[in-house]
Order: C-alpha cells, then structure tokens, then sequence
C-alpha cells in the first residue's frame, strides 16, 4: 500500500517549493531596478496595456490580489515614481492605474528577465509553455469551483 501523505508526493509542496525557488531566481534581478516581486508583476499587467489604465479593481483581478494588499503595492510604486493613480473620469468611485514615462521606460530594462528565468530552470522552451499552461488550468479549475 502507498502512503499518501508523504510531504514529498504532495503536489501543493512541489507548487510551493517551486514558486519559492523562482522567487529566489528573480530577487536579485528585481533588486537591482528596486522592485520586489509582486510589484514587477503589476508593472507586468501594466506594459500589456500601456495605453490603458486599468482601475485598481482590474488590476486586482488580473494579478488575483485583494486591495488590501494592491493599494500598498500601488503606492510603493507611485512613490518610486512608476505609475500614477487617479479617479476615473467617467465614474470618481474608481481609481485608475497608469504608467509614468519612468514606469515605460524601465520595461527596456527588464526585457531579459523571462530569458533569464528560463535559462535558470534547465527546462526547454516547449517544456515551461506546457508547465504554464497546466498551471493556469489547474489555478482556473480551483477559482471556478470556488465560484460555485
């Protein structure tokens, strides 16, 4: 009989372990422009739409992070000078997010990281599209069913 509960067949410890680890891979590179991780990841959602600013509810959704922890990520970002928040025109309930020319600009900066990333997991380019793929499935089934 297989035992189950061994840490090491677990898939949740494998997803944590591994996401742990790709952190650690981006620390130092986002150290040097002065960005932690999730900050990069909100700049991310923010060079897609250069032209856009999405609202704080938006990028919330986007990125799967509360307000209570975006609206303190924002402001970081506004003080270092990246993005620019304001009330939306059409309806003052709603903050939008914007990119400064600083915020543009540092994208030119990082443009090597993904290539970075994956040359520091050993896998193939074929291999980490599948990894990513199956991610995002197994994280869209879970918010789906949680939605049920």
């Amino acid at each position: 009989m297989t035992d189950d509960l061994v840490l090491r067949r677990q898939v949740c410890f494998a997803l944590y372990a591994a996401s742990r680890a790709l952190t650690d891979v981006y620390r130092p590179i986002l150290d040097e422009v002065g960005l932690t991780y999730p900050q990069y990841l909100a700049l991310l959602v923010l060079w897609e739409r250069p032209d856009d600013a999405p609202t704080v509810s938006e990028l919330g959704a986007e990125l799967r992070l509360d307000s209570g922890t975006l609206s303190p990520l924002l402001k970081r970002l506004e003080g270092a000078g990246l993005v620019v928040r304001r009330r939306s025109a059409r309806d003052e309930r709603r903050v939008e997010v914007g990119l400064t020319e600083q915020g543009r600009a540092l994208r030119e900066r990082l443009c090597d990281v993904p290539l970075r990333i994956a040359l520091a997991t050993g896998l193939g380019f074929d291999e980490l599209v599948a990894l990513r793929d199956t991610l995002t499935r197994v994280t869209d089934t879970i918010h789906r069913q949680k939605e049920q």
